[in-house]
């Protein structure tokens, strides 16, 4: 079983979640929180398996109650779920500790199951959030600069090609970003040649290397 915090300033929307996740005999919601302040009193009596955290709230945001359930409760895992998609907020969030930024908008289905995902130890990220990582915090308004082989790939190839350089093979990619198999074959075959490199292989060293010196992951 999966104990869910959910933690959304809007009482409507944590009724609507708390509907939708019934749905799944693996998840339980155990309680309920209108900001981070009281999200981070709820855990100290209680800790879940996974937050869903809203970002904007009164009292405490969050990105800020992200960072400390990451410094005071590393077991437990947040999963950022708003409407709000800044590079700042993305960047944020993932680097303060979250395990994953989705929108509101994503299907219920995905939701589900990036939560199973996320309660395995895997990152989630909605689609093309991966490019908003990197984007630096001091300089939230910006045009992102990419490493200069890393320009030519879309959003959905540089999330492709974190998993390759994280060690995941195809099928475990498509299930961490709800894609096909061959779908994912595909977007392999796409950095390999956008990226003139023979195997994939290569490509995680290459992206290793990349990202380390980005500072993301």
């Amino acid at each position: 079983m999966i104990r869910i915090l959910l933690v959304d300033d809007q009482h409507i929307i944590r009724q609507g979640l708390k509907s939708m996740l019934k749905s799944d005999a693996n998840i339980e919601v155990i309680g309920e929180a209108e900001n981070g302040q009281r999200a981070l009193e709820f855990i100290a009596k209680s800790q879940p398996d996974i937050v869903l955290m809203d970002i904007r709230m009164p009292v405490m945001d969050g990105v800020a109650a992200t960072k400390a359930i990451a410094e005071n409760y590393p077991n437990v895992k947040v999963l950022v779920l708003t409407t709000f998609d800044d590079d700042e907020y993305v960047f944020q969030a993932m680097r303060l500790g979250a395990k994953g930024y989705l929108l509101k908008d994503t299907d219920p289905d995905v939701l589900m199951l990036a939560i199973h995902s996320v309660n395995k130890g895997q990152t989630q990220l909605g689609p093309g959030l991966f490019e908003k990582t990197l984007a630096p915090v001091a300089q939230p308004t910006s045009k992102l600069s990419l490493p200069p082989e890393l320009e030519q790939l879309t959003p959905r190839e540089l999330d492709v090609l974190r998993l390759i350089a994280s060690g995941a093979n195809n099928r475990e990619i498509a299930e961490s970003l709800f894609l096909s198999e061959n779908t994912v074959k595909n977007y392999v075959t796409n950095i390999l040649s956008r990226l003139n490199l023979r195997d994939r292989t290569q490509a995680a060293l290459l992206a290793r290397s990349l990202f380390d010196s980005w500072q993301v992951w």
